[in-house]
């Protein structure tokens, strides 16, 4: 028997109101929790032997604040930890502020459960780890006080090298701490040399001279949401090319740009939270 037009109308609607509650649910409580694990190669120049086959993790953007339940993060740490990486890198933004302040108790819960690298664990910071504005020099050293603490190294506009490998960290771009001058000051071209920025707009920055190598951001969450086919519609870059994944760069430099392991909001669609294991070659 043939639908009529009313029942077809109310089918329809039903159909799409349904589909966009289940759509909502999605993206609120299960794809932000959806963690995935990325693994890929990174071919680096001049690597010692010793290094090939070795691990390397990168986590970023963690945003301990109020925006979702934090204790995902240390369940994720948790399932980070079984790929027991040599090296662990965090590429910023460790915080965000809850009534204009840090939360050091639940940051400091954070630490405890943080992924170290068996042979090193080095940090940057970003701009929501300078507080206000990215203004707050204050706010920026409690969180380096409390990542010190728990064995983590951080860089800013300075390196340090692990059994072969010069890890250049640059400070944030928009917090206006970034030098690339200064972080580049002592590179070796003959080295093995990677380079920590938290924004990827920096690659854009005059001053990379010699360095030929890879570059690992954050910054972008991938702009956590992602309509099917289409590009991000918010994502806090100049350069809007600067969204996710391995972007290769001009003068033999690669960017890969980690879509975060926490958000600002508890929204996520079509991009999930990731950590990376890259195999150093």
């Amino acid at each position: 028997m043939p639908i009529n037009r009313r029942k077809f109308v109310k089918r329809t609607f039903l159909a799409t109101l349904g589909a966009g509650i289940f759509t909502g649910i999605y993206a609120w409580q299960i794809e932000p929790r959806w963690l995935e694990f990325v693994e890929r190669m990174m071919p680096t120049p001049n690597l010692p032997i010793a290094l090939k086959g070795k691990t390397l993790m990168q986590i970023s953007d963690l945003h301990v604040g109020n925006g979702f339940d934090y204790k995902y993060l240390i369940h994720a740490f948790e399932k980070a930890k079984s790929y027991t990486p040599n090296i662990v890198v965090y590429t910023g933004d460790f915080i965000s502020l809850v009534n204009g302040k840090p939360d050091v108790v639940r940051l400091r819960e954070v630490c405890e459960n943080l992924v170290l690298g068996s042979i090193g664990t080095v940090a940057i910071l970003g701009n929501h780890d300078y507080g206000k504005d990215w203004a707050d020099a204050e706010v920026a050293q409690q969180v380096v006080d409390l990542l010190e603490e728990h064995g983590v190294t951080v860089l800013r506009n300075t390196s340090l090298t692990l059994e072969g490998l010069n890890i250049i960290g640059l400070d944030d771009l928009w917090a206006n701490r970034c030098d690339i001058t200064k972080g580049l000051e002592n590179l070796d071209a003959n080295q093995a040399n990677l380079v920590l920025a938290h924004n990827p707009d920096t690659c854009d920055l005059p001053g990379w001279k010699d360095f030929s190598g890879w570059i690992l951001s954050g910054h972008t969450h991938g702009g956590q949401v992602k309509p099917p086919f289409l590009n991000p519609p918010m994502l806090p870059v100049k350069n809007k090319r600067y969204s996710a994944g391995e972007i290769v760069l001009d003068d033999k430099r690669t960017l890969y740009i980690n879509r975060a392991l926490g958000h600002l909001w508890q929204i996520r669609f079509n991009v999930r939270p990731e950590i990376t294991i890259f195999e150093l070659a």
